[in-house]
């Protein structure tokens, strides 16, 4: 997947002291019938100005890749502390990053 469309101001700088840093995900999918939400967590393996961030996911979802646009603006350093993951009821320890996201699914 590459992310081409108003791609925002890339700091590989910035992009860099990310990889290794562990995110907290947030993820709303709005359909017609009702939102649904997805958490998830993992650890970020690289991030790129054409194809995006990619996360290798940790807990439940151990071992399967996700990947986000390339838009740094979107993580936020977490607060300390833990936080619980609803869907799963996991528990994540003061993760370095939080982004949360808010996607449009296609009509039926």
């Amino acid at each position: 997947m590459t992310f081409v469309d108003d791609e925002p101001e890339w700091d590989e700088e910035a992009a860099d002291a990310m990889v290794g840093a562990v995110v907290l995900i947030g993820i709303t999918t709005r359909r017609p019938e009702g939102d649904e939400q997805t958490q998830m967590h993992g650890v970020i393996q690289s991030l790129d100005p054409h194809n995006g961030v990619e996360i290798i996911l940790s807990g439940q979802r151990e071992g399967e890749s996700y990947r986000l646009p390339p838009d740094l603006d979107a993580f936020e350093r977490a607060a300390p502390g833990e936080y619980r993951l609803r869907s799963t009821g996991e528990v994540v320890v003061d993760p370095d990053f939080v982004t949360s996201w808010t996607v449009e699914a296609p009509p039926n």
